[in-house]
């Protein structure tokens, strides 16, 4: 069988296409390619996402901060960083994106950088650095890490626009965070129950070079995909940019609506980082811990993302709501158990299962807006909507941020409180928004 055979006849089990040619957006010249490309992108998207899952933001660099003896204000930093310097360069992207007919070298050049920043970072813990310059040097690449991040998602989101058809991306989104979750998984079960003298303190460094490995190989999967030249029409100067960037926020009420949901729901990313302060604050910090929240972590992506990607599919807008939903019922439950059922929290079997369960809420949430932008945009706003959308929640998670941090003035339960009743909010007015795969 040759590799177009089996990519196409992978391609009909996981969509159920059963041989047909379904491409109802994306040019005929590359429909035939579709099979190829479509599983392509979900090995590269798994790969990197199995680097995400390796170095998370969330839950892995805080230890690794914490392990170098760096300041535990810089843990403050980690996730409105890491989110939202990917976010806030994609207005000027988008414009300079347009200029090339072929974006996947966009893509696979960013995920070099991605993965040299996560072993400078790994570096930084084998040679013995400690204390504030450590700690410094981590945010510093973890800056030019972000950066880097934001080329790849605008650049990621136009190719896939280009290659895979409406009502097959969310599928890309759903396998591939299955694959890299399963393999999250397995690391955290190996860090949970291998005998103490198996996971040495410099295991953590390993992980780190592990997941600086998996972007490399991603960006030589990427590299492979047949993308057509597409339109180059609309390359223009950043004043066009600003200028055109504010005429379509103004001018359309669909991407002004999903704006403010996907506002609402960055209290969904912002709430994780609390969840492991509890644990570490109750539980203790040893490699065990660690292990059992990215256990909890992997498991939420392998068990959960596939569904998500089916069923934003079929409405990207109620995968939303119902996944922040969840994430704000899950606060205000977790500070009922804290308040109600205080013995439970010694335990990090507890924390494990919150983090697993805002893990599920937010795959949906990732996966639902992604593919709602794309799905929305149609064939030619691909790179503009998702640049402008991405640009203006970056500016906005600063500000929700360092709100939060603010709200930890009070302690960690009412900052989980307040993020709750974010996530409801966004679940709401997500709702309200159009149904864009009708």
């Amino acid at each position: 069988m040759s590799d177009t055979s089996l990519a196409t006849t992978l391609y009909n089990l996981a969509t159920g296409d059963d041989g047909a040619r379904f491409c109802k957006d994306i040019p005929d010249s590359q429909c035939n390619d579709q099979p190829v490309n479509f599983l392509l992108q979900i090995i590269s998207q798994s790969l990197s996402k199995t680097g995400d899952a390796l170095a998370d933001a969330k839950v892995v660099l805080p230890w690794l901060i914490g392990a170098v003896g760096a300041p535990v204000y810089l843990i403050g930093f980690l996730v409105p960083i890491r989110e939202s310097l990917a976010l806030l360069p994609q207005i000027l992207v988008g414009g300079v994106l347009r200029r090339f007919s072929i974006r996947k070298h966009f893509w696979s050049v960013s995920s070099l950088i991605e993965g040299t920043c996560i072993a400078g970072m790994a570096l930084v813990g084998l040679m013995g650095l400690q204390g504030n310059a450590a700690g410094w040097i981590i945010v510093a690449l973890l800056v030019l890490f972000s950066l880097a991040r934001g080329v790849a998602s605008i650049a990621a989101k136009d190719v896939l626009g280009k290659t895979v058809s409406k009502t097959r991306r969310g599928r890309v989104s759903g396998y591939a965070a299955t694959a890299s979750g399963i393999a999250a998984s397995l690391v955290g079960f190996y860090l949970v129950f291998a005998p103490s003298d198996m996971r040495p303190d410099w295991v953590l460094y390993a992980l780190l070079f592990a997941a600086s490995v998996t972007w490399l190989l991603a960006a030589v999967s990427y590299e492979q995909l047949l993308e057509h030249p597409g339109a180059t029409e609309g390359g223009q100067t950043l004043r066009d940019v600003f200028r055109e960037q504010l005429q379509t926020l103004m001018s359309d009420r669909d991407l002004q609506r999903f704006l403010l949901a996907r506002t609402f729901m960055i209290s969904t990313a912002l709430m994780g980082p609390m969840f492991v302060a509890l644990a570490q604050r109750e539980s203790g910090t040893n490699l065990s811990s660690l292990g059992w929240l990215i256990l909890a972590t992997g498991l939420a992506g392998a068990l959960s993302s596939s569904f998500w990607g089916w069923f934003s599919d079929i409405s990207s807008r109620r995968t939303m709501a119902y996944a922040a939903g969840g994430a704000g019922l899950l606060g205000a439950v977790t500070l009922f158990i804290l308040y109600f059922v205080p013995s439970l929290a010694g335990y990090v079997h507890f924390y494990a299962g919150l983090v697993f369960l805002l893990g599920v809420s937010h795959a949906g949430v990732r996966i639902g807006r992604k593919t709602h932008i794309v799905d929305m945009a149609g064939k030619d706003k691909k790179p503009e909507y998702v640049a402008l959308s991405n640009s203006i929640i970056g500016v906005l998670l600063l500000i929700i941020g360092a709100f939060s941090g603010l709200t930890l003035t009070f302690g960690l339960e009412f900052g989980i409180g307040v993020l709750s009743a974010l996530a409801l909010i966004g679940a709401g007015t997500a709702l309200t928004m159009r149904d864009v795969q009708a």
